[in-house]
């Protein structure tokens, strides 16, 4: 039958799915054990778990995939048009159980003081419940009176439950949950003690991502088994609300093997991040995805187009700079005229080198830029940029949105500004406010994308792919 869900977007659906959003009261809150553990906890009693994180962010949505064992998807009302992000929500959770929603930031946090793109606008547009995780630390009382003012602030927000972090002692326990309870009517669904350990050892912008976390497996179940423990379960389930899912449209039928162009993706320790999404895009586009690591393999496989995706390349720079011959191979495709799009941490990898304290790290050379390393973010949230200049994969007037997460800065470069291919108009970039190197078939950029937000990416990069195929013959 055809519904109309919290998020008025109508939809055929049979309300299976019911979920909720994990927020805080800004970073460091918690809420990424909470809603980890959560996922971790359900998908261990066999449940089907889908899990979401809300804004620009690849580690936090690579620990609730391994919690959840299933994909994680990004909802990023930003970066994504409304019905982008309705359709994306509304087909990932079609067959699932549950469906857990971790936000960003501050509940109310957006890009301006009006809130927009917060979380708390995310969960009034999916008509979910928001799970308030706030930190105990040092506070009693006073806790209700910031759980009452998020439960004010804005009444069309519902605030379903709320889990008390980093609680000391059972005594500090039961009088936060008595003045929570007692003053806001909002039940207290969980209390997680406070620990000497960090389940997500910190580094950079966030916790260590989980392709460099040797005990990542042990780490999750540990998370499982503290909130199966510590959370009620049962009503933190019970404070659900359904979900309005549809099943996805039929896709073209695929090209056969003869049909689809073969992309390579760097995926190891040192390039990671990766949407979900974007791979998606890729293979709806036609395109067999072959993953490649840069870390052990001696050479480029035979491709028809290459997409390194951003990561921490200087913590694996010695291996990276020790594997010569993949590095020889990599430059050489580029020279040949191979597709390459290439974001961030691949940025740097197709540098010259990298300076890390008193030791340099060269690179593939592809572009004559040193890196270096700051202790402080040189650029951190959203982009805009004009297409300006010539490139590969999109015409010049276009406008792209993305994301910057980085501490690492350009210091050496022969170029000139106006050479690179994209003006900013909001964010950092590359240097004297743009960005975008070109080098024959090669882009390479500081801006992340997300392929729901700019469509014309994946369409393109495929397009390009097969261009060379036929070129080569």
């Amino acid at each position: 039958m055809m519904t109309t869900g919290g998020n008025g977007l109508a939809a055929e659906q049979e309300y299976s799915a019911k979920g909720l959003v994990v927020a805080g009261l800004g970073g460091g809150s918690g809420k990424s054990v909470v809603a980890v553990g959560l996922a971790a906890a359900f998908a261990g009693q066999g449940r089907q778990v889908v899990p979401f994180k809300k804004g620009p962010d690849y580690i936090d949505a690579g620990w609730l995939a391994l919690a959840a064992g299933y994909s994680c998807y990004n909802l990023d009302p930003y970066l994504m048009t409304p019905e982008a992000l309705g359709h994306s929500f509304r087909t990932h959770v079609y067959g699932r159980e549950l469906v857990i929603i971790e936000g960003n930031r501050g509940l109310y946090d957006g890009v301006d003081a009006e809130g927009t793109f917060s979380t708390a606008e995310l969960a009034k547009t999916l008509g979910l419940p928001v799970l308030l995780v706030v930190d105990c630390t040092k506070t009693t009382r006073t806790v209700a009176a910031l759980v009452l003012g998020c439960q004010r602030f804005d009444p069309e927000v519902k605030i379903g439950g709320v889990i008390l972090n980093r609680v000391g002692t059972p005594r500090h326990e039961a009088l936060v949950r008595q003045a929570v309870e007692q003053y806001t009517g909002i039940p207290v669904l969980g209390a997680m003690p406070r620990s000497k350990e960090d389940a997500f050892p910190q580094r950079h912008l966030g916790i260590t991502p989980c392709p460099e976390h040797a005990g990542a497996e042990a780490a999750v179940q540990a998370l499982a088994e503290k909130a199966a423990r510590y959370l009620d379960l049962a009503g933190i389930e019970k404070m659900m609300a359904p979900c309005v899912s549809e099943p996805e449209a039929p896709r073209p039928e695929r090209q056969g093997v003869e049909d689809s162009v073969r992309i390579g993706i760097l995926k190891d320790a040192a390039f990671q991040f990766y949407y979900a999404e974007n791979l998606e895009a890729l293979t709806r586009c036609g395109a067999q995805l072959v993953e490649i690591n840069a870390l052990t393999a001696t050479e480029l496989p035979q491709l028809d187009g290459l997409y390194i995706g951003g990561g921490f390349p200087e913590t694996s720079a010695g291996a990276l700079s020790a594997n010569a011959s993949f590095r020889a191979s990599l430059k050489s495709a580029a020279e040949a005229g191979l597709p390459i799009y290439v974001e961030c941490g691949g940025l740097i990898y197709l540098g010259e080198s990298m300076v890390l304290g008193d030791e340099v790290f060269p690179l593939v050379g592809l572009f004559p830029v040193r890196f270096g390393l700051m202790k402080k973010p040189q650029a951190h949230g959203y982009t805009v940029l004009k297409v300006e200049g010539e490139n590969p994969y999109y015409p010049e007037g276009t406008e792209i949105k993305g994301h910057e997460f980085r501490y690492s800065r350009v210091e050496e470069w022969t170029g000139e500004a106006n050479q690179l291919a994209l003006r900013m108009e909001r964010g950092v970039g590359f240097v004297g406010g743009r960005d975008g190197l070109v080098f024959k078939n090669v882009l390479a950029l500081y801006t992340h994308i997300h392929a729901l937000g700019t469509t014309s990416w994946a369409p393109a990069l495929v397009a390009r792919a097969r261009e060379y195929r036929a070129a080569r013959g």
